[in-house]
């Protein structure tokens, strides 16, 4: 049975104690009409959840829905109508060529131009998936376009579950509004307003912006940040970022690392055998193909691989002005024989919903008689490009990877808040991918 909210404030000029007193005003009521309602016990949650993309789109006449993150029908029919109107190849996703032209456009607005009147719903609610099995709370922090530099405050709560008999499982959210640089300003309160003594999250929903005083407030408060690369504009800058956070003692959790688990599973299973796993050593040759728009996934899958097998990397290059965007990579062995990868950017004519999936992986060798040879490949990409060229021919072992129903952020978020702490074979991967790009900038 689903309880409804308990409690919805209208926005109102921030304040500590206003929200706090809010909240107990909140559960004051509900305990006269539930014998118990258990209050956020199990960990705090920061949500940054900028939604600019729908704003700028909003603003400027183009999305008439909520803005409330979802990319949905009613964002993607909003965006190609942008990309229309303003003579941009119809692609239908969040590329940086629309972001920019975006934000040139609402950038040429009168003051009084730049408002929006669609309803946001951001912080108002969290996937059930996490709020059902937790009493937590939540405060979300929504940036605005505009000038004005006050922050206004919702408080609720929401009871989704019953525990036991009458008892309601409750989470507590606070959702804070305002402009980028107001938002700046109330990164302490915001660190006030974490529950003492329980886990903190900080769920950074947008690239890492150390420069940034809320970040750095936040990260320093947080016992675990989570990002997701597929967000991230240039992933090679974004990967130095973390390395650093990292590098600081920083527990980072990046959910898009998560979604390669079937591609390494089955890249491992590949190897089980006790003859395929002595032939790992004749493996010379890797290329990974991934939906065009962002390297992150295969560039984490690459450096994954390659620290499993003790290879490091000697020389990075990019085909200058190349369709495919293909990345060239040396490596050498610690029985020094040279390895060469290829990653490619590949143009999907329907894509999903996480920009930059893995489409295809071929693991080849030079040596004709090595038990080497496998193809693993997407269930909705197929294998062709992957089997051109005699590649199925040379190919022992081949592999679909099935498309997964949970990659979405918030039930990777859901199975993260269950595990979090170090993730050693993260790192170790991101320390590889990090020297990749340093290399590449010699």
């Amino acid at each position: 049975m689903t309880t409804p909210l308990v409690a919805l404030q209208k926005p109102k000029g921030i304040s500590l104690d206003d929200i706090e007193a809010e909240l107990d005003a909140i559960w004051h009521s509900q305990s006269g009409v539930n014998s118990v309602a258990t209050r956020a016990s199990t960990f705090s949650m920061v949500v940054y959840e900028p939604e600019e993309f729908q704003q700028l789109l909003a603003v400027l006449g183009f999305y008439k829905g909520p803005i409330d993150g979802v990319f949905g029908p009613q964002t993607n029919e909003a965006i190609v109508l942008a990309q229309r109107a303003f003579r941009i190849k119809e692609t239908g996703r969040l590329d940086k060529e629309t972001f920019a032209r975006l934000r040139e456009e609402v950038a040429q607005l009168p003051p009084g131009k730049v408002k929006l009147t669609n309803a946001d719903l951001r912080g108002l609610s969290i996937s059930e998936a996490i709020a059902a099995q937790n009493p937590c709370r939540i405060i979300t922090l929504c940036p605005t376009l505009g000038a004005e530099d006050a922050v206004t405050a919702q408080v609720s709560a929401y009871c989704p579950v019953h525990k036991t008999g009458s008892n309601l499982i409750c989470s507590e959210y606070i959702t804070l509004r305002g402009t980028k640089a107001a938002l700046n300003q109330v990164g302490s309160m915001v660190r006030s307003l974490m529950i003492p003594d329980l886990p903190k999250f900080l769920w950074w929903k947008a690239t890492p912006n150390p420069e940034q005083e809320l970040f750095r407030q936040l990260v320093e408060e947080a016992n675990c940040v989570v990002m997701d690369s597929s967000y991230f504009g240039d992933v090679e800058a974004e990967f130095l970022k973390i390395q650093t956070l990292i590098d600081s003692g920083t527990y980072v959790a990046d959910l898009n690392w998560h979604r390669l688990a079937p591609w390494q599973e089955l890249t491992a299973g590949a190897f089980d055998p006790p003859e395929r796993r002595a032939s790992l050593g004749e493996i010379d040759q890797i290329t990974i193909d991934y939906e065009k728009g962002n390297a992150a996934q295969a560039l984490m899958f690459l450096s994954w691989f390659a620290s499993r097998l003790g290879w490091q990397p000697i020389a990075y290059t990019q085909d200058q002005d190349d369709f495919y965007e293909i990345k060239r990579i040396t490596f050498v062995s610690p029985n020094e024989k040279e390895i060469k990868a290829e990653v490619a950017a590949i143009p999907i004519s329907d894509p999903g919903e996480i920009v930059g999936d893995l489409v295809g992986l071929r693991l080849a060798s030079s040596n004709p008689k090595a038990n080497c040879a496998t193809i693993i490949c997407s269930e909705t990409a197929g294998c062709m490009r992957m089997e051109s060229g005699g590649g199925a021919q040379a190919a022992l072992h081949t592999e679909q990877v099935t498309s997964a129903s949970d990659q979405k952020a918030e039930l990777l978020l859901t199975q993260q808040l269950q595990r979090w702490g170090r993730d050693v074979l993260y790192e170790e991967s991101l320390a590889l991918a990090v020297q990749l790009v340093h290399l590449r900038g010699r």
